[in-house]
Order: C-alpha cells, then sequence, then structure tokens
C-alpha cells in the first residue's frame, strides 16, 4: 500500500501560484548601457529586447519545468511509502522449565510403552512428555536433568524440537545415582533469574526422595515463591515403596502448595498422560502476538526525478544555445558572402570604384 508519511506538506505545492498572485516581483530601475551592437547580442542570444525590461521573463518550457520540479521536491518531502504487508510473530507468554530425575531408580520397569510392554520410567517419561512438548507452541521450554548435581541440558528456547530430541538422548545416572530434589528447585529459581516473562513455572517430576541437599526442598520452595515461581510435582512409582527409593509424597505436595502448584502421582503411563492433561488446563497459556507492517521509503524517486529534469532542461537548453550560436554564424558567413559577391558585381559593372 502506498501512503504519505507527510501528507500534509502537499498543502505547500500551491505556495508559489499564491505568492505571484498576493505580490508582484520587485524590479529596481537601473541605469542601462546601450550598447550599438545590441542587434547582434540579441540574435546571438535569441532574446529580443523590449521597451523598459530590465530582466527577461521565463519562457513557457522554463515555467512547466519549474512547475514539474517543485511538485516532485514537495512529494519527496511528503516522504512516499510503500507499506508492506504485516509480519506477526508470536511473543512468549511464559518460561517453563521442565526438571527430571534420573536416579537410578528411574531405570526400574513399572511402567508399560505405547504397545502394553514394560519400560522404564525413564522411557515412558520421554515418550509422554515428548507429546507435551510438542503442544507447547508459545511458550518458552527449559529442560534441566538432575541426579546428584543439576545442570541445564537445554535453556529456555522456542525450538521445541530441539528441547524434545536432547530430553530423548537423556539416560538414567548420568547426572549421578542419587536425588538431589532441593538442589534442584534452587537452581531453577537461579535460571528464572534471567527470565523477564511474567509467568514462570516450574515442573519437577521425580520417583524418589531427597538424599541430602545444601538447600531442603520446602525452603527452596519458600525462595522460588518469593520469586513468583510457580511449581508443579509430579510423583512417578508406587508411594508405598520403603528405603532409599521411596517416594516423598508429604514433600512434593509440600512444594507444590507453597508456590500455589500442583501436585500430580503416576503410578503408571496412563495417568502420567493424564497429569499433562491436567497441568495443561491449569496453566492456560497467554500468547502474546506483535505485529509490524515494514516502511519501505520511495522519496528518492521523486528526487531523483526531479534531479535528471533540471539536468536535462539545462543539457537541452546549453544545446539549443550551441545550435543558435551555429545558425547566426552560418547567417553571418552568408551575409558577408553575399555582401562580396555584390561588391564584385558592382564592380564588373562599373558602378562600384
Amino acid at each position: 500500500m502506498l501512503a504519505l508519511a507527510n501528507p500534509w506538506l502537499l498543502l505547500v505545492i500551491g505556495a508559489p501560484l499564491l505568492l505571484r498572485w498576493v505580490g508582484r516581483a520587485y524590479r529596481e530601475p537601473e541605469p542601462f548601457l546601450t550598447a550599438p551592437f545590441l542587434s547582434d547580442l540579441s540574435v546571438i542570444t535569441g532574446v529580443k529586447p523590449s521597451a523598459n525590461a530590465a530582466v527577461s521573463s521565463a519562457s513557457v518550457s522554463q515555467r512547466i519545468v519549474l512547475s514539474l520540479v517543485w511538485c516532485l521536491l514537495i512529494l519527496a518531502l511528503g516522504r512516499p511509502q510503500w507499506i508492506q504487508e504485516p509480519l506477526t510473530k508470536t511473543l512468549p507468554g511464559r518460561d517453563l522449565l521442565i526438571a527430571v530425575d534420573l536416579s537410578g531408580s528411574m531405570a526400574a520397569e513399572d511402567f508399560t510403552d505405547e504397545a502394553g510392554s514394560p519400560t522404564e520410567r525413564l522411557t515412558a517419561v520421554k515418550e509422554v512428555m515428548d507429546d507435551f512438548l510438542a503442544r507447547r507452541e508459545g511458550d518458552r521450554v527449559g529442560l534441566m536433568l538432575f541426579g546428584n548435581a543439576a545442570f541445564m541440558q537445554v535453556p529456555f528456547t522456542e525450538d521445541l524440537a530441539v528441547c524434545r530430541t536432547l530430553l530423548n538422548e537423556a539416560q538414567v545416572g548420568m547426572a549421578g545415582p542419587q536425588t538431589m530434589l532441593g538442589d534442584a528447585v534452587g537452581k531453577a529459581i537461579s535460571v528464572f533469574k534471567n527470565s523477564d516473562v511474567k509467568e514462570k513455572v516450574l515442573i519437577v517430576l521425580t520417583d524418589g526422595n531427597d538424599s541430602g541437599s545444601l538447600v531442603p526442598p520446602v525452603k527452596a520452595a519458600e525462595i522460588a515463591r518469593d520469586e513468583e515461581i510457580k511449581i508443579h510435582t509430579i510423583g512417578m512409582g508406587d508411594p508405598t515403596t520403603v528405603g532409599e527409593d521411596k517416594l516423598d509424597v508429604d514433600t512434593l505436595k509440600a512444594i507444590a502448595q507453597t508456590t500455589g502448584g500442583e501436585m500430580f502421582l503416576a503410578i503408571n503411563r496412563e495417568e502420567l498422560e493424564g497429569v499433562y492433561n491436567q497441568i495443561d488446563a491449569i496453566t492456560v497459556r497467554r500468547v502474546e502476538t506483535l505485529t509490524h507492517r515494514p516502511v519501505k521509503d520511495l522519496f528518492f524517486w521523486p528526487l531523483a526525478a526531479a534531479i535528471i529534469l533540471v539536468v536535462l532542461y539545462h543539457v537541452f537548453k546549453l544545446w539549443q544555445t550551441r545550435q543558435t550560436r551555429h545558425d547566426t554564424k552560418e547567417a553571418q558567413l552568408l551575409r558577408r558572402s553575399g555582401t562580396l559577391v555584390t561588391d564584385r558585381r558592382l564592380r564588373q559593372e562599373g558602378r562600384l570604384v
């Protein structure tokens, strides 16, 4: 779409006519010199002298060129622009960090795959979470893996394919055999500090209890609450298990309740899929869009046209002046040759001594 950035400047186009109508051009009478060669000068320049005229008036072609150049310059000052089709970008409305437990107990084969065969807990998590991540359009997603220590596998990104690929490459025990749940929450808090998105959500998936973090899990949750981070916890496995692999349901509930989140229990694959559907329903995505219409300035086109028109006009006037001079010289030569012929003829007839 063609538009003008300063359309009001088009009102200035009629200013020269208004000034010409309001007032006359100022002319100061000056004495002039009478030249005996005025007629020859008039022939050479192509300008005929008139009575009481000190300045020759502009020709019709000159007025037309000046008017066109004036209109083109005003059009260039109006800044014609070509407004292109709008470009829409979806801004992330939420930062979603997923923390996955890779302790040794995640190798227990008490879950089933899509075919119904027994499979490891981590394998079931990968399959279900892959579908969950595929629906995260509009979120920035980060992936954190924890065991003896927590580390970021994928920083916050909108490239969900990368996040899904690196999650699929995770292996049990690659972060250590223990479960440092409190340290994982603390690590997530430090990651969220670099985020400027209003909604911050942490999903913690674990199948054990805290193995002795430097910061107790509930204390870390209180700090997360102060940083406006909501934590959803997912406990995997049988809650009746005892020993080192016992699932600490009370701690997971306390972490979620402290931050305003929810605690979910996934004993099998079907329940795990239902957990992610419930999280979808709880944390509604707020998608923001940014629309921008690229603008391309076209002022240089009328400006270039004005310059080219002035140059062509001066080239034409230069050619016209040279042609006039050439014709004048030919006329003078013809006049002189005619005079010589006449003098010769008169001498031959004896009329000229």
